[in-house]
């Protein structure tokens, strides 16, 4: 990911999207104790590790 600043909206998004992914049994990209979806996709948020990209615009 790079140095992009995503707003709320967006960071909700993204956390839903991956922690719905987590649970449904997609390989953790962090080392983590956690053992809660959103709580996982969250260590990943922050660790950068997430391979997820915004598109801005109404196109």
């Amino acid at each position: 990911m790079t140095n992009q600043q995503f707003s709320r909206y967006e960071k909700a998004r993204i956390l839903g999207a991956r922690a719905l992914q987590v649970s449904y049994g997609a390989p953790v990209l962090v080392e983590t104790d956690q053992s809660e979806p959103i709580l996982i996709a969250a260590e990943e948020y922050d660790a950068g590790a997430l391979p997820f990209t915004v598109r801005r615009g109404g196109q």
